[in-house]
């Protein structure tokens, strides 16, 4: 505790400094510095989602950004005016004849002559920033998207055929619907916007109602020879009658 108190007595104590009395110039300079910049958030990637099979793959992020900046001094001054004083220095000393000669100091100290007018400078900063930032999202585990893409295949050839086998249903429920009604005599008006759904049915063969038709029957050397038998045996015949 006493080495601390001895610490703290030390650094307290009144310190003696050397003090010049020479002039030294001193410059003063003042600016800013506008620091802007852009934040790229990575964000989610874009996913496909096909009948609960979720995939994502490799995405491009650009983004457009604008800005602008403006500076300015107030009070705006463009000149302000600077003294410019009397440094003449003609007496003040006297030379070994008892001459006034110049002693090193102006006559009239402190006398302004006239004011200067001077520029400040000042002036309105604006400036406008513009660009475009880019970033490239790659998935590291590739197996498992591919993997994914082909389920999404799967899945996607399952509705194509879910859809075929509705389609197929529709179509030949709509052949039966048609086709009852042709035969019951009940059919669209040509004009009706509903004639479509018919339009390409045809009835082939209704029931109870016989097409026209014609049938060949086939002949043989020996039905021939029978039939010109029998016509001599009625020849034949016919002439015992007459006499």
């Amino acid at each position: 505790m006493k080495r601390v108190l001895a610490a703290l007595l030390l650094f307290a104590g009144p310190v003696n400094a050397q003090v010049s009395s020479t002039a030294a110039p001193v410059a003063n300079s003042s600016g800013s510095v506008t620091n802007q910049a852009v934040q790229v958030v990575p964000s989610k990637t874009f996913a496909s989602v096909i009948n609960g099979v979720q995939c994502q793959g490799a995405t491009l992020h650009i983004n457009p950004f604008l800005s602008s900046t403006t500076g300015w001094s107030d009070p705006y001054e463009r000149y302000y005016n600077e003294p410019v004083y009397d440094t003449l220095d003609l007496v003040g000393a006297t030379d070994p004849e008892g001459n006034p000669v110049p002693d090193g100091r102006p006559d009239n100290p402190g006398n302004i002559l006239f004011h200067k007018p001077v520029r400040t400078g000042q002036k309105t900063n604006f400036s406008i920033n513009g660009g475009i930032t880019a970033q490239i999202s790659i998935p590291l585990d590739r197996s498992h998207i591919r993997t994914c893409r082909r389920a999404a295949e799967k899945q996607v050839e399952l509705m194509e055929a879910s859809l075929a086998d509705k389609r197929l249903n529709y179509e030949i429920a709509r052949l039966r619907n048609c086709a009852d009604l042709m035969k019951e005599g009940v059919m669209f008006h040509p004009k009706s916007p509903y004639s479509k759904i018919c339009a390409d049915v045809v009835l082939l063969n209704p029931p109870a109602i016989l097409p026209p038709h014609t049938h060949s029957i086939p002949t043989s050397s020996k039905t021939v020879e029978t039939s010109d038998a029998a016509k001599q045996n009625q020849q034949g015949s016919s002439a015992q009658a007459s006499t």
